[in-house]
């Protein structure tokens, strides 16, 4: 009886059913061949073997810091702290000084320590292979501890959290799950995204009265604080114009009933002037002015010699049936953003929704 031949395996099938696996969060550092501190966030990381002591990490082959952490003599994996997703944000980010505002010491082997990690592992290395579209590092570990008080940043389902006792663990909520399936979806994009935004991107979807964010990648350029994967905010006006740019007169109706205070006639007319410019142009603007309707649409159009105090910027990404079941979101942008930087940024993050929805089949 001849073999059965394999299914074909697609990257999103892959990236789907792998995400349902929990791993934790490290980053690898080095000092390079120059004597300058080199480090990347890498989730692939395993112990191989007791003895001889051997872990690994699968660094992809398109990344920038991998080259230059192969030519030290050794490199130290930090385990992160639940508390250090920032630390995670700063190292998963291309270029620029990763290092500024974090503090180390040298590791035995003088490979950078980072401050406050629940645990590290000092290596040298053992071998270096190809494995498809990563390299497969192992290396001989010469030191290690724990300081044993400090639970480990967890990545699960394209957002980050932290592992604690199932009896401590409340039950995920029965309203969010469907939504998911989204994140991983989105973050190979959002990861993209942010690499040339330079700021902050979320993904959000409306969860009956309220906006979830579901996943998250980057760091707020304005210094602001992340936003917390599963944060929920309130879904009223003038909050959340792009899904209902594309929605019923039932659920606009729904969402205007919802406004924090009784809402002016004129303020009626201002939101759904907002809903027809959204809709019209396919992105939404909101603003750090006061404006008649809070942070909503001012402008119909981008000037590029102009400056803006922008607040939040966001695009939809559209279901096959032409709903919107979640947005993606810059904000914690340089406040007086020139025009034609804020013209690069919308094409960034139409390609970015581009591909997302032709991945969900969508119109887009």
């Amino acid at each position: 009886m001849s073999p059965r031949p394999a299914a074909e395996v697609t990257s999103r099938h892959f990236r789907d059913v792998l995400a349902n696996y929990p791993t934790g969060v490290t980053v690898v550092t080095a000092i390079d061949a120059e004597g300058i501190p080199v480090g990347m966030a890498v989730g692939s990381f395993t112990s191989v073997s007791l003895v001889p002591p051997l872990v690994a990490f699968l660094p992809d082959k398109a990344s920038t810091s991998f080259p230059r952490i192969r030519t030290a003599v050794s490199f130290c994996v930090n385990v992160l702290a639940a508390d250090q997703e920032a630390i995670c944000r700063k190292f998963a980010i291309r270029g620029g000084d990763k290092f500024a505002g974090v503090r180390w010491t040298p590791s035995p082997s003088g490979a950078p320590r980072l401050d406050g990690v629940a645990a590290w592992i000092d290596c040298e290395f053992h071998s270096i292979s190809e494995a498809g579209d990563h390299y497969l590092v192992i290396g001989r570990v010469r030191e290690l501890h724990t300081p044993g008080d400090r639970l480990p940043l967890v990545f699960f389902q394209g957002g980050y959290g932290r592992f604690a006792p199932l009896s401590l663990v409340a039950a995920p909520e029965d309203d969010v799950i469907g939504h998911l399936r989204f994140a991983d979806l989105a973050r190979p994009e959002m990861e993209r995204l942010v690499a040339t935004a330079g700021t902050e991107c979320v993904a959000l979807a409306p969860v009956n009265d309220q906006l979830v964010v579901l996943a998250s990648a980057g760091a707020p350029a304005d210094g602001s604080p992340f936003a917390m994967v599963g944060q929920r905010i309130p879904f009223v006006p003038p909050l959340g114009a792009p899904f209902l740019a594309w929605g019923d007169d039932a659920a606009v109706a729904a969402w205007l009933r919802r406004a924090e205070h009784p809402i002016s006639p004129d303020e009626r007319a201002a939101y759904l002037r907002q809903l027809t410019v959204v809709r019209s142009r396919g992105w939404s603007l909101s603003l750090g002015e006061d404006t008649p309707t809070g942070h909503a649409e001012l402008v119909d159009a981008i000037d590029a010699p102009t400056s803006y105090d922008v607040w939040r910027l966001s695009m939809p990404v559209f279901a096959p049936d032409g709903s919107v079941p979640f947005m993606l979101t810059l904000w914690g942008l340089p406040r007086r953003l020139a025009g034609d930087k804020l013209l690069r940024l919308l094409d960034s993050l139409r390609v970015a929704t581009g591909r997302i929805t032709r991945s969900l089949s969508g119109i887009g």
